[in-house]
């Protein structure tokens, strides 16, 4: 009689709990993710708005990600996953339409920094927007690796 092999189950790693989570390739991502972001939206607060409705997209997503991204975090940390393989759908399908999100918005914001270079309110708003640029493209880079990183694995 032929032997029956490990089951599919069996053979995909372990979702992290607790500090592991800081720890483990695609989950490492997070906190970056939750930093990079918090820098985005202060940024972009911080300036004096000249385009409201591309910046509001921009604070929109990147407050929006931030929270739910720390949601996920803490969800993490406290072992809600139980190790589900829906947790990896869930986590896969949510950094990839953040990613997209996130792309949208860093292109809007280096719009708005583009527009804020020749703006009467000075320098110190396009070192602003700049710097959200700068954080908004690192953001959407760390979601894209996230993103990709769960689907490979």
């Amino acid at each position: 009689m032929a032997s029956v092999g490990p089951s599919a189950a069996s053979t995909q790693p372990a979702l992290p709990s607790g500090p592991a989570v800081f720890k483990t390739i695609p989950y490492a991502f997070i906190l970056p993710e939750i930093l990079c972001g918090t820098w985005v939206w202060i940024l972009v607060a911080a300036t004096s708005v000249s385009l409201p409705l591309l910046q509001g997209w921009v604070m929109y997503v990147s407050l929006t990600s931030c929270l739910i991204s720390l949601l996920l975090l803490l969800s993490y940390l406290l072992g809600f996953h139980k190790n589900s393989e829906n947790w990896k759908v869930l986590d896969s399908l949510y950094h990839g339409a953040t990613a997209i999100m996130y792309m949208s918005a860093a292109v809007l914001q280096a719009n708005a920094t583009i527009n804020s270079e020749f703006s009467t309110n000075g320098p110190l708003n396009y070192q602003l927007n700049s710097a959200a640029s700068f954080f908004a493209f690192l953001t959407t880079f760390l979601y894209i690796l996230h993103a990709f990183s769960i689907y490979y694995q």
